[in-house]
């Protein structure tokens, strides 16, 4: 059981948990400041804030099973499609290992009041319609690894935290993962989207947690990801329609191309995490200089390209150089002839990021942190690295840190002359005047300004951060 007591900020949700192991049946009480509900498709957390699933179903039992096997069908090492005329489709997905493989089955139809559980389906069932699909060419399974059956549903709760609609306050307990959306399985975005959901909502309750934000910065979790799911939701619909069809009964039939090779490719950004794009807000700024930087989109996913870091000259793609560790980052990217001397736009940057009073490095890092420890700044410059002289660059570039005070040495890029590509060239970066990318994060783009925007990137982090002493 949860309760959430609204008129307390001392750990207002309460929270009852009954043990299912030694102790069977032995329950406990506790009280916290946040609960976050990862507790599937038939969440308790959902249900007890009152959060309610909504869509439909498509009535179709289907089975997914890992096997290893022997089959004369030449094409299992290629992710496919199998239509039958009659008896339905196969998706096949090809696993690591060589030998190891997916199969999506369908099943039967179900009735409009029948669940999936009462028809007793085994992986027994699963082989048997995958032979029937699959004539003339056979399939003999070895070992099923991991089977399950499921139904198709695609549902989306109206709320993913415990604030009621119209009611102004903070919330203290979220829904993620199949908790808040549960679709098909075929598009591969179940475990994806629920890690995009928690690592939205993970950095977010870190700042709260540690003092950096106010607590009304968790209000953009639900807002943020409710519009994602139901882009997964609509995605995986005419997903699954699409695969169920039979032949000749899709609206992509006759279109050029196979029906389900058509929407795999149109897909792809989707697939691969993507086709997220936050809308403008506190924490994704509108995109007033957004023609600095025309490959990296204010609102979505920040995209690497090959680098050279200067230190080493060591090739490297530069999104590997951020981890997942709650910092902000700020990607400043040298104009044409800024080099690393002083009174160069990129030195006039740093040094006000590291000593203005107005610098949201100075504002928000506390005295006993390293300088980077909240925004992590680095600098990608246009010449070859043997054109740059490392001993001229800003201390803010090449800090000292930690307990033994030692120097950072992976501060500072510059464009792949390598034969990889040029960064500038692949992402749309301004040339003639460079530009700073702000990135959250869980890395996604929140703002893009000229390397002299101090006024713009300081009210910027005002408003998501609190300033040092105001925790």
């Amino acid at each position: 059981e949860l309760s959430v007591d609204p008129a307390t900020d001392d750990h207002p949700v309460t929270v009852t948990l009954e043990n299912t192991g030694i102790n069977l049946g032995e329950t406990r009480t506790l009280r916290a400041n946040y609960v976050v509900g990862c507790d599937g498709a038939r969440s308790t957390v959902r249900k007890a804030i009152g959060g309610q699933l909504h869509g439909d179903a498509a009535h179709q039992a289907w089975g997914v099973m890992d096997i290893l096997a022997n089959t004369d069908f030449p094409d299992v090492r290629h992710k496919c499609l199998i239509t039958s005329s009659n008896e339905g489709n196969i998706l096949i997905l090809p696993r690591e290992g060589g030998y190891l493989f997916r199969m999506y089955v369908e099943l039967d139809k179900l009735k409009p009041d029948e669940r999936v559980s009462t028809r007793n389906l085994t992986q027994e069932h699963m082989i048997a319609a995958a032979n029937r699909i699959m004539k003339p060419y056979t399939i003999d399974v070895k070992e099923v690894v991991w089977w399950s059956i499921y139904e198709i549903g695609h549902r989306l709760s109206d709320r993913f935290d415990d604030v009621p609609e119209g009611a102004d306050r903070n919330p203290c307990v979220f829904t993620a993962g199949d908790a808040c959306h549960t679709h098909s399985p075929k598009a591969g975005q179940g475990m994806n989207v629920s890690m995009q959901d928690t690592f939205n909502l993970g950095w977010k309750l870190i700042h709260v947690l540690t003092g950096r934000a106010d607590a009304s910065l968790l209000r953009s979790y639900s807002k943020e990801r409710w519009v994602e799911a139901k882009r997964l939701i609509d995605t995986d619909h005419a997903w699954s329609r699409i695969m169920s069809a039979p032949p000749g009964q899709s609206e992509l039939d006759g279109a050029g191309m196979p029906r389900f090779q058509k929407q795999f490719i149109e897909n792809l950004e989707f697939t691969g995490g993507l086709a997220v794009k936050y809308d403008p807000s506190a924490l994704t700024a509108q995109p007033v200089h957004q023609d600095l930087a025309s490959g990296q989109q204010i609102g979505r996913r920040f995209h690497s390209a090959p680098v050279v870091r200067v230190a080493d000259a060591m090739q490297m793609q530069l999104g590997h150089a951020a981890e997942a560790d709650g910092r902000w980052r700020i990607y400043a990217f040298a104009g044409e002839g800024d080099g690393s001397d002083a009174g160069s736009a990129i030195h006039k940057l740093a040094d006000w990021l590291e000593h203005d009073p107005a610098s949201p490095v100075v504002r928000h890092t506390r005295k006993d942190e390293d300088i980077d420890a909240l925004i992590d700044v680095r600098a990608i410059f246009q010449q070859s690295f043997d054109q740059l002289a490392y001993e001229n660059m800003p201390t803010l570039l090449k800090p000292k840190k930690g307990k033994l005070g030692l120097q950072d040495y992976e501060k500072v890029f510059c464009t792949d002359h390598k034969g990889m590509g040029d960064i500038f060239d692949m992402r749309g970066i301004d040339r003639a005047k460079g530009c700073m990318i702000v990135v959250r994060p869980d890395q996604y783009i929140a703002n893009v300004l000229p390397l002299d925007g101090y006024a713009e990137l300081s009210a910027f982090f005002d408003g998501i951060l609190l300033p040092v002493g105001a925790e």
